[in-house]
């Protein structure tokens, strides 16, 4: 039996299944997922629920500091046992869709990478926050579902290409891992999981005018699937048919494309044309 797996047979602990928990326990496995994160003694890591610390034993051994955040109160007292007498690793109680992320790792190393076995439940919506918060991210190595990960990875056109692959791809260069079986995690999951990593870009993918109105463009393109692009503008501006029209013209854009299956880059146009527009109206007004 591997120590990691002695050591969450020894906490007899009951999973929360509200909490989405499910932990690995193969070393082999475990040291495999830190290699692929790249994780090595000039890092400093941000851990998301480091659960029975089995993955995290293997962070510290690597990193120069881990500071692991495990929303589970009862947690807390087994994991600073199991983690006695790493001086490199801090652990904080809280939730990380609720805490102050700036603060919470204001004295790591910047940039600093993220490590997170996520609940599946929150893997959305965790991603775009971490993603939007400001932070100093080198790198997010995530595992998560693998459907999930299959819409990050989408591409315009594919069934999966939404605001998450969209949000995912501007922002950082993606790729996948490892798939992982869900036989790996105690308990077992109904699904199962991709390992993947998501390496910030220095500058965007593209460069709108206005971020804030790239991002509710790319909203209004997947607001009403298998409806053309022309449709959703008219939807979630409240434009006028040829107000849309116009905007999809000035782009370059046929006015009869449907908004799923929009580049980056057109999406960036399209983007652009309606900060134009919207600038317009409001120095009229």
């Amino acid at each position: 039996m591997s120590r990691s797996k002695e050591h969450i047979r020894q906490t007899s602990l009951q999973y929360k299944k509200s909490l989405g928990q499910h932990f690995l326990y193969d070393d082999d496995l475990l040291a495999r997922l830190v290699e692929l994160a790249q994780v090595d003694g000039e890092m400093d890591v941000l851990e998301i629920g480091p659960g029975a610390g089995t993955l995290t034993k293997h962070l510290c051994e690597k990193a120069h500091h881990v500071t692991s955040l495990e929303m589970d109160e009862r947690l807390i007292p087994l994991l600073s046992a199991y983690m006695e007498g790493f001086s490199n690793f801090s652990l904080v109680q809280g939730d990380a869709m609720q805490a102050d992320l700036k603060e919470l790792t204001s004295e790591l190393r910047k940039p600093f990478s993220v490590v997170a076995n996520i609940p599946y439940y929150i893997t959305t919506p965790l991603i775009t926050r971490l993603l939007t918060s400001g932070l100093a991210l080198g790198r997010l190595s995530l595992m998560i579902q693998r459907e999930v990960a299959d819409k990050i990875l989408a591409c315009p056109g594919d069934e999966g290409w939404g605001m998450l692959a969209v949000r995912c791809q501007y922002c950082t260069v993606p790729e996948r891992l490892l798939e992982v079986p869900a036989s790996s995690f105690s308990p077992p999951p109904k699904v199962d999981s991709t390992f993947i990593t998501l390496t910030m870009r220095e500058t965007p993918a593209v460069r709108p005018v206005s971020e804030e109105d790239f991002f509710r463009v790319a909203a209004a393109a997947f607001a009403l699937r298998r409806k053309t692009m022309t449709n959703g503008l008219c939807a979630s501006f409240h434009l006028e048919r040829t107000e849309a029209i116009a905007l999809m013209n000035q782009a370059g854009l046929d006015e009869r494309v449907r908004g799923e299956k929009l580049t980056l880059e057109e999406l960036c146009r399209l983007s652009d044309a309606w900060t134009a527009m919207r600038q317009q109206k409001e120095a009229a007004v």
